[in-house]
């Protein structure tokens, strides 16, 4: 993952795009396809980890009674299962 750690979210994305592409295509090797199909499993896991780092910092913005607006962190409701 450290290989990652310096690239944008935006930028691991369209990786992980490009490397759908290609085994998509089908034209690769299986050792090449092997290549791919693991950069494309750590891409994934970087780009959710990207996400849920994100999803922490969003803030949501609530209105008061008196018409002001504070925020807050965003926190995801739990299940009530």
């Amino acid at each position: 993952m450290k290989e990652y750690e310096n690239m944008k979210f935006e930028e691991a994305l369209q990786k992980l795009e490009e490397i759908v592409n290609r085994l998509e295509k089908g034209d690769a090797s299986l050792e090449e396809s092997l290549k791919y199909y693991q950069e494309g499993v750590s891409l994934a896991h970087f780009c959710t980890k990207q996400l849920e780092y994100v999803e922490q910092e969003v803030l949501v913005l609530q209105e008061q009674s008196n018409g002001d607006f504070k925020t807050d962190l965003f926190v995801e409701k739990e299940n009530s299962n």
